[in-house]
């Protein structure tokens, strides 16, 4: 059984040395002790939150009955950290040990045989999906999928409330060939390869333009849980849900599709900031119906994950919708609208 106060946490939460510090916890260890939302924290710790990466996950391999708890993890996870705020928890999809995020559009078993352990070592729940083959393929409808699926993954985390984690090496797609456990390999299995930065220089490209996107609007970086009224009484709530049709999301089983509107009135320092964020989980299009904004403000796209190359615009080159409405979007893609006011 944990300790309740572990001298340990409790010494480093309150060591004057270490308070400008970020103190993060991988909130369970080798034995197995899971300790997600209750990590002895002091109000100090932050936790690796592998709820967020488990659901993420699930929901862009297209399980059913996901959608609902992908809006609580977008929102920052309060059902974990309702007492600490959205910086308790640390958003990510991969991490040091486990797929990378290319392996998890490539395989949908783990491949550790190298390791030496028969293939026993590593973890065997890695909610991944290989896209319709099996590791390496020369098919190039299943190799568009991967990197549009990888696109979903980044824009999807790096739009959540919370603290995004990203894995070094998965913004240029690096692939680990569904080893999921490499610490014994110190081979090219477990090295940067650096020639990717160039060969994926399409994915480089879209994460950069992400996290500009996210660096650009205070609202998607609040440290605290959004609110779905309207407080200030602009209009709008901080946060609202959608469906194909503005205002109405879609909690059933089969539902794979969720809008998500941000408004940035709500923040200190805030003003007409508006972002909509759709995420298609399923494998046919969606015409979505937008949220109305206020008079002299249009819908611009950001981002979208099955757009042309690299499928993200720099902030201030947003493309105006042809049709400030709607969108259709793609099977099995996320896009990213921004509000503008309208020229002249």
């Amino acid at each position: 059984a944990p300790l309740a106060n572990p001298p340990l946490i409790e010494a480093l939460a309150n060591d004057p040395v270490l308070r400008d510090c970020k103190l993060v916890a991988e909130a369970w260890d080798a034995g197995g002790l899971y300790q997600v939302g209750s990590f002895p924290n002091y109000h100090r710790w932050s936790e690796w939150n592998g709820r967020y990466r488990d659901t993420l996950r699930k929901f862009l391999k297209g399980e059913d009955a996901v959608v609902g708890d992908l809006a609580t993890r977008i929102a920052g996870s309060p059902d974990l950290y309702w007492a600490r705020g959205a910086q308790a928890s640390i958003n990510f999809i991969t991490c040091h040990d486990g797929f990378s995020l290319m392996d998890v559009f490539s395989y949908n078993e783990k491949h550790n045989e190298a390791n030496g352990e028969n293939n026993n070592d590593g973890a065997n729940d890695n909610n991944s999906w290989n896209c319709g083959a099996e590791g390496p393929t020369e098919d190039p409808e299943i190799e568009r999928l991967r990197i549009q699926q990888v696109k979903n993954a980044l824009l999807i985390l790096l739009t959540s409330r919370g603290v995004p984690m990203m894995l070094s090496g998965d913004e240029v797609g690096r692939t680990q060939r569904g080893n999921n456990n490499v610490y014994c390999q110190d081979n090219e299995l477990a090295w940067f390869d650096w020639s990717l930065t160039e060969s994926n220089s399409e994915l480089m490209e879209f994460a950069s333009h992400v996290i500009a996107l996210r660096k650009q609007h205070p609202v998607l970086r609040a440290m605290h849980h959004p609110n779905s009224i309207d407080p200030t009484n602009c209009g709008h709530p901080e946060i609202s849900w959608h469906g194909t049709q503005p205002w109405q999301p879609d909690w059933s089983p089969d539902s794979h599709l969720l809008g998500v509107m941000w408004c940035g009135h709500h923040i200190d320092g805030g003003g007409p900031d508006f972002l909509y964020i759709g995420a298609n989980a399923h494998w046919e299009a969606h015409e979505v119906y937008l949220p109305v904004l206020d008079d002299g403000w249009v819908w611009c796209l950001a981002a979208d994950t099955a757009g042309e190359a690299p499928g993200a615009y720099p902030p201030g080159t947003e493309r105006p919708l042809t049709d400030p409405h709607s969108y259709l979007i793609s099977p099995r893609s996320v896009i990213a609208l921004v509000a503008r006011p309208v020229a002249g």
